[in-house]
This record gives C-alpha cells, sequence and structure tokens, in this order.
C-alpha cells in the first residue's frame, strides 16, 4: 500500500471522531516515515500518544507481511498505571484502524509487561512477544538478558519513550540509554522518539536521547505549539498566622477543600507524601461519610487491584475525588477530572505543570490547579508560581553522569543476554550520553570487577560473575548468578518493603519494614484508608485484621523532603522584591501581607538584591537566622559550611534548622555575628567564599556517613548485596549490615574504587546539591547584607526555631510550646 492511502486511513479515523490532525503530529509522522528519531514537545493533553503511535502503524502499513512478525514497536513508560493506560488506547485506535482500512494498517497484537503483568501472560510472551509492547525500563532491561533477546528484536521498527522528562534526569533515564544503544547496534536504523510536556533544555533532552553516534540530520525537535490555558488559584485560608510553621495549616484547610470538591464532578487531590496522601483520604471520609465508595485512595504502595479499581473508576467518571500522589503524576488519561488540587507546595514549575495537566487532558480544553497552602509562606511561594506558571518558566533536567553502579549491572545483564566482546561492547556504551566520555581505563576497572570483584573480592568465586570463555566472550559462568541478577535488575532502590495482608486473605499493599518493626501485635495503624490492627508478623509479611479504634499511628515511607527548585526560590524572590516596594499583587499576597509588613517592620525582606541576617539572644543561647532562598539542600550544605568555618576561627558548637527559606546555627556560647558579617556585600564576607569549598563542605559534615549511606543503594544496584530469593528475603538490617561492610573492605584495601567514589560524587551532587550551592554562594557575593539585631524571632525566623523543636519534643509538647511563642509573638506584633 503507498503512504497516501495509509495517511488517508489515519486522517479518517480522526475526521470520525471530530477531530483534527494538528500540524506537530504530521510532523512527527512526516519525520518518522523519512527513518528520522527526535523528541516531541507539547503540552499535557495535546495528543502527543497518537502522534507517535500512528507513526509506528504508517511505518509499519509500508513493511511487508513477513516482516510484520514479532515485536515492531517498543513503547517504554516510568510508571505501571501509565502502562495500563497506554494499552488501553493503543489497542482502541489500532483495531478502529484494522476494522475500517484492514488491507492498509492490518491487525496488530498489543500487550504489557511490567511488574504487574501476571506469571501465565509472562510465559506467553516469553514463546512470542506482541506486534506493540508497553514496557518499564527494568522489563526491557530484563528482557535483554536472555539470551535470546537478538532474535526476539529482530523486527523492532520504532521505540517510543513516554515521559522522557521523567526518565532524563534519573539512573533509569541511563538505564534506557544503554538498552537503546543495544538495540541499535543490532539495529543501526532503528527510530526512537521520546514524549515530553515539562522540560526546560529540550535541546539536550534530544541529544542524551538520540545518543552520541546518532546522525544530525535524523535527529529532530518538534514542538507543538497549542496554546493550552493553564489556570492557577489558591485557596486563601480564613486566617493567615504571622508566625508560620511547617504544616500549621494542615487540616484546618479541610473544609475549603471539601467545598472546592463538592462544586466539581471530578477532583483529583495531589499530596507529596504517601502519608500525607493516608490522614487527608482519613479525614475527608470522617468529615463526610456519605462520600465513602465516590471518593477513593491512590498511591504506589497500595495493593494492584486497588490502584486499578481506582484508575477504571477515574476514567469512567465513577468518582468524585482521589486522593494521591506522584502515582497520578504522569499522563494517564482521565477525560473526567474536572479540577486538580495540590496540598501544600509542589515545589517546582515541572511538577505543578505535569500535575495540572491531569485536568482538561485534551486538545482545547482548560486545565486547573488550585493551590492548598499547609502554610502561610506557601502563600508566597503560590504567589510566584502563578508567574513562573504564566511564563512557562520551567526546571532544566540534568543528566546522571557515568553512574558506575548502573554499568556494572549492566554488563552482567548483556552477559547473561548471550555474552559480549569487551571492544565491542565499550564502543557501544560510548554511544549512551551519559557514558561518552568514559576512559578506557574506567571502562576496564568496570570490567574486572564484573570478572574477579576488582583488588578486594577476588578470592570470593560469588563475584566472579562474569568470564570470557575460550573465543573472548564475556558470559555468566553460574545459573544462580544469573537468577539472583535477575531479581535484582532496576535502579529504583528503597527500603525494604512488607507485604500488609488480611489474617482471612486478601493483599492489601506494602509499607516499610522499618515502620512495622516499631509496632507490636495489638497496635493500630492507618493505612489504605483504613484503621488495621496487627495480629502478627511472619517473615515479609505483616497480617492484620480490621480495628474498631478510630486513631492509629501514620503508615511511614522512606524518602526525602523535595528542596525547591532554583525557578521557585527565584519566584519567591521576586514577589518579595515587589513587597518590599509596597507591591501586593494578586489574593496570596494580599493574604500574606501582614506577615511581611511584621518581617519588614522588625528586620527586613530579603530579595535577590539583599540578604538578610538576622541575630538574637535567647535563652537557649546565641542564634544567627540566614535567608538565601535557595533550597533545602543548600542551607544543609551552606548552614554546615558556616558552622564549620566559625569553628575554625573561635571554638563553638552549632545546633542546626533548616527549611527551603533559609538556615538557623544556635551555639550555646556567646558569637560576634556582626563582626563575621561585617561588609556592605557578600563578597566581603570572608564566610562565604568558595576559594575551597568542596574541601570545607567535606570537612563540616560527616562525609564518611553520608557516603556510606549513599552506598547502600550504589552496592544494591551494581549487584554487590540482593534483597535474596522469594522466600528467603533479607531484612533491611541485613541489607545494611552487608553493604556497610562492602563499604570498609572498599575503603581499607580498594581506595580506588569506582563505586566508592561514585558514592560520594552523588552526595555532593545530589544530596548537597555541590552545583548549586557554589552559584548560591557566587549569588550572595552580589546581594546588599542587611544584618539586624532582633529582640525576638520573626515571621521568617519562627518556622526555623519549630524545625529544631521537632526534634527533640513529641508532638503533643512541640504543640503546646508553639502555641505558647505563638501567642507572645503575636501580641508583641500587636503592640
Amino acid at each position: 500500500m503507498t503512504r497516501s492511502q495509509a495517511e488517508q486511513a489515519v486522517d479518517s479515523w480522526f475526521a470520525g471522531r471530530g477531530w483534527k490532525v494538528f500540524p506537530f503530529q504530521r510532523a512527527v509522522w512526516k519525520a518518522a516515515l523519512a527513518g528520522q528519531s527526535g523528541l516531541l514537545h507539547a503540552n499535557t493533553g495535546a495528543g502527543k500518544t497518537y502522534a507517535v503511535w500512528f507513526a509506528a502503524l504508517l511505518r509499519g502499513a509500508n513493511r511487508s507481511r513477513r516482516s510484520r512478525s514479532g515485536v515492531r514497536v517498543l513503547w517504554l513508560t516510568p510508571m505501571r498505571a501509565l502502562a495500563a493506560d497506554t494499552q488501553r488506547s493503543l489497542e482502541v485506535s489500532a483495531a478502529d484502524l484494522a476494522a475500517a482500512s484492514p488491507d492498509v494498517v492490518g491487525a496488530w497484537s498489543i500487550g504489557a509487561r511490567t511488574g504487574d503483568t501476571g506469571s501465565a501472560e509472562r510465559a506467553r510472551q516469553s514463546k512470542s512477544l506482541p506486534g506493540a509492547l508497553i514496557t518499564t525500563p527494568e522489563s526491557l532491561s530484563l528482557l535483554l538478558s536472555h539470551a535470546g533477546a537478538r532474535d526476539q528484536f529482530k523486527h523492532l521498527d520504532m521505540v517510543i519513550i513516554d515521559e522522557w522528562h521523567e526518565l532524563m534526569g534519573s539512573k533509569r533515564g541511563v538505564q534506557v540509554q544503554l538498552a537503546l544503544a543495544r538495540l541499535r547496534r543490532w539495529n543501526p536504523e532503528l527510530v526512537v522518539w521520546g514524549l515530553s510536556a515539562t522540560m526546560g533544555n529540550l535541546q539536550d533532552a534530544r541529544n542524551v536521547l538520540l545518543g552520541t553516534d546518532a546522525d544530525e540530520s535524523k535527529g529532530v525537535l518538534v514542538e507543538g505549539d497549542l496554546k493550552k490555558q493553564i489556570v492557577v488559584d489558591c485557596l486563601i485560608p480564613p486566617t493567615v498566622s504571622r508566625f508560620p510553621w511547617g504544616g500549621h495549616l494542615g487540616l484546618q484547610m479541610l473544609q475549603p477543600v471539601i467545598d472546592e470538591i463538592d462544586k466539581s464532578g471530578s477532583t483529583l487531590v495531589f499530596t507529596n507524601t504517601r502519608a500525607q496522601s493516608e490522614i487527608w483520604y482519613q479525614n475527608l471520609i470522617e468529615a463526610r461519610p456519605d462520600w465513602a465508595g465516590v471518593v477513593a485512595l491512590h498511591h504506589g504502595s497500595l495493593d494492584r487491584e486497588v490502584r486499578e479499581w481506582v484508575e477504571k473508576g477515574l476514567k469512567n467518571g465513577e468518582l468524585k475525588a482521589v486522593i494521591c500522589t506522584a502515582s497520578l503524576d504522569l499522563g494517564v488519561d482521565f477525560l473526567p477530572v474536572e479540577r486538580v488540587l495540590q496540598v501544600g507546595s509542589a515545589k517546582n514549575i515541572a511538577r505543578l505543570l505535569q500535575r495540572a495537566g491531569r485536568s482538561g487532558h485534551a486538545p482545547g480544553r482548560i486545565s486547573r490547579v488550585t493551590l492548598v497552602p499547609t502554610n502561610s509562606l506557601e502563600l508566597l511561594e503560590a504567589a510566584g508560581a502563578k508567574r513562573a506558571v504564566a511564563s512557562r518558566r520551567i526546571e532544566a533536567r540534568q543528566v546522571p553522569n557515568k553512574p558506575f553502579d548502573v554499568l556494572v549491572q549492566h554488563l552482567v545483564t548483556i552477559a547473561l543476554g548471550g555474552g559480549f566482546r569487551s571492544e565491542e561492547l565499550y564502543e557501544e556504551v560510548k554511544t549512551a550520553w551519559s557514558y561518552r566520555n568514559l576512559t578506557p581505563e574506567e571502562w576496564q576497572w568496570a570490567l574486572d570487577f564484573v570478572a574477579r570483584g576488582g583488588q578486594s573480592l577476588t578470592v570470593y568465586p560469588e563475584y566472579r560473575r562474569v568470564l570470557p570463555d575460550e573465543e573472548g566472550v564475556y558470559r555468566v559462568p553460574d545459573a544462580t548468578i544469573g537468577r539472583r541478577h535477575r531479581m535484582s535488575i532496576g535502579t529504583i532502590v528503597s527500603d525494604a518493603q512488607m507485604q500488609v495482608q488480611y489474617v482471612s486473605g486478601g493483599r492489601i499493599g506494602s509499607v516499610e519494614e522499618s515502620f512495622v518493626g516499631r509496632l507490636k501485635p495489638g497496635d493500630h495503624f492507618l493505612f489504605s484508608g483504613r484503621i488495621l490492627e496487627l495480629v502478627r508478623v511472619h517473615e515479609m509479611t505483616a497480617y492484620v485484621k480490621r480495628s474498631t479504634s478510630t486513631r492509629g499511628a501514620i503508615s511511614r515511607w522512606g524518602g526525602t523532603k523535595v528542596p525547591l527548585s532554583a525557578e521557585m526560590a527565584r519566584a519567591g524572590l521576586e514577589e518579595l522584591e515587589r513587597a518590599a516596594q509596597g507591591v501586593f499583587e494578586g489574593p496570596e499576597m494580599q493574604a500574606v501581607r501582614p506577615l511581611l509588613e511584621v518581617q519588614a517592620n522588625w528586620s527586613s525582606l530579603p530579595t535577590g538584591a539583599v540578604l538578610v541576617v538576622e541575630s538574637m539572644k535567647s535563652r537557649e543561647g546565641w542564634h544567627l537566622f540566614v535567608y538565601p532562598f535557595g533550597g533545602r539542600s543548600v542551607h544543609t550544605g551552606l548552614a554546615s559550611l558556616l558552622a564549620f568555618r566559625v569553628g575554625s576561627i573561635m571554638p563553638s558548637t552549632f545546633s542546626v534548622a533548616v527549611n527551603d527559606y533559609g538556615f538557623e546555627l544556635l551555639s550555646p556560647e556567646p558569637v560576634d555575628w556582626a563582626t563575621l558579617f561585617k561588609g556592605a556585600t557578600g563578597l566581603e564576607v570572608g564566610l562565604f567564599d568558595t576559594g575551597r569549598l568542596l574541601e570545607d563542605v567535606l570537612d563540616s559534615l560527616n562525609a564518611t556517613q553520608l557516603a556510606q549511606r549513599r552506598f547502600r543503594e550504589v552496592a544494591r544496584i551494581s549487584g554487590l548485596v540482593s534483597q535474596g530469593f522469594p522466600g528467603q528475603r533479607k531484612s533491611m538490617r541485613q541489607v545494611q549490615a552487608s553493604s556497610a561492610l562492602f563499604y570498609e573492605v572498599f575503603r581499607k584495601h580498594d581506595s580506588g574504587n569506582l563505586l566508592l567514589t561514585q558514592a560520594e560524587r552523588e552526595v555532593l551532587e545530589q544530596e548537597l546539591e555541590l552545583t548549586r550551592l557554589r552559584d548560591t554562594l557566587n549569588a550572595l557575593h552580589g546581594r546588599r547584607i542587611a544584618y539586624h539585631e532582633v529582640k525576638r524571632a520573626t515571621p521568617f525566623g519562627f518556622p526555623l526555631m519549630v524545625e529544631r523543636f521537632r526534634e527533640k519534643v513529641s508532638t503533643e509538647k512541640l504543640s503546646d510550646r508553639v502555641a505558647r511563642m505563638v501567642r507572645e509573638l503575636e501580641k508583641a506584633a500587636a503592640a
């Protein structure tokens, strides 16, 4: 069939639904038919899925019948929920086209392979993969680990990576880069397309996707120029405290949220943590028991059947609201959703836009997200976010550089998947963007590490995971090593999870082993929107029954607080700049105005041109408050750096507290802060010097402990430690002990081990954001120093004090202490 016939069939399909084909969709079809790869960047709900899927169908229509067998299209998705939704969309459109034009398009078999895929379906796929396979990075690597992988993918024509912006900046994205390098080696004409909706550095994203050996003429960037209208508004609290602290509004916003849900047919309520979603769901149902059955909970730790029930209910318009986390962040198509509420700050513009796009998820429809502040200062973030969204100031995504744990894992995967020759695989790996600068010495180290365990593990046979045969082909010599490796493939590392199951049968989901370890039989806890009673723990399963209690401990999952992004911080400082000039635009700034006026009266407002530094004497000691607006991670490094540098001048010890806006140092002994911060600008303050930044940061923190903690992740990804086989799962304590032992062995006997170096580098780059820390210090050099000796905690300083109190007192005592302090501060402000 000619291309024009196939394109006419596609045009008819669109017309039959009353849709029009957008120019960016035709641009993708034209490029793909010409054999070009590329990145498609367009708004959420603009039709990206059909742009690349019909490109694949059009390419398939021009292939011979014989080459239509086997997997022809590989669709990579970062989330299981997205896989199921994508499969439904592809199946419907392919079936419609095949029915209308069987001679043009032909029948397509479409399947999915993720962690949720059952064993029977996996067995069928092991014999023959479907024509279009939707899978995750982990499942693709698992497929590549089988000896027949090359034969399975011999007819592969096109790879589509959905939500590329989500994968690109993580080790999962590096895993995808390496898998693409392998697939391209087998088929140099392979067409690869990535999809993105929220990305600041598009050219970089395209380059990473296409690899280093891509022909520039065969790589394109297609941008959809549809003007998607995104409305960002904010629920203004009935009362705005002038002395806020993290989460102080919290459930005070419950009734306004209920009112907003009541107004809409279907609403997604996003929270930033799973524990927060459990709390909000429980309180919503208590306040509105009539919503039981039409308001649901969704997060990644719930059982698959529960998640699928919620997703189906959303698509069918049967649910009034769903309280959810990042589990529903990405491009799942829920057309009935009218509203999105974001509880707490989204912390970056890209995430806010992504979540906004869950509503109005279709061309021409308006997307609306309503921010629900959990403390007064989040009103400032909301005002800044509205401006940043309006001007589409989206954060850039940074790509990991040469993560050796992922490389080591990949070497074993390829050795299992038919074996490799060293020189050939080295050249292949270098085509992956993250390894473009991989040196021969680094490659040889990685090869030596999987072949004999490096310098320190040579005598242990289990670490000789890959060995060359008589022809020089590296293979895995032991079946047990192969099974263990396949069970550990992937780069998602979390604490050990325990299954939660009713005594009577029926799985509920999973929680962290460390949380269950603090419970004893008879204790109650909140999970899956229910109060459960722990009955017993057997191996890695917690058996429970429903409880009649109305209160219980909140289930906890690991994770770090997301820091304020540079774009959000900049937007907040711009709002403060306007406030310093007496301009309070919008309802958010009007609401937070009393707080900012107290801050300005007692001290001054930090801006992009002014660094506010406050000192205070209290019964606790001598306080220093600094407000760089650099984000939590930067402030952690900056506070430790200043404490170290002050300690090198005079003997002193400090307690430290940080948040996204600033940090506090508290000393029990007098400190002459006025002299230390004497200078017109930050450039004249020696504490902000960047000359020995790396050395001083490492000395100021317990770098060894931080690196050891990070090494746990590196050790698990590289295959040094594993969670064990089914029925023999290791506890988190065992995994930690194993990784700690390796860390000490390498430090003492193999100091050049690149996994050690990587752990140290990741601490600096990810936990402390060293590059952003340096940028922040350089920015402070240009700011005027506004030093104030204050009599009492200011509105910006008070939340830092509360952060420090949290570490010392119980929740009830904290509430009492904070309430007393707020009364005293409000009295002083009124006077």
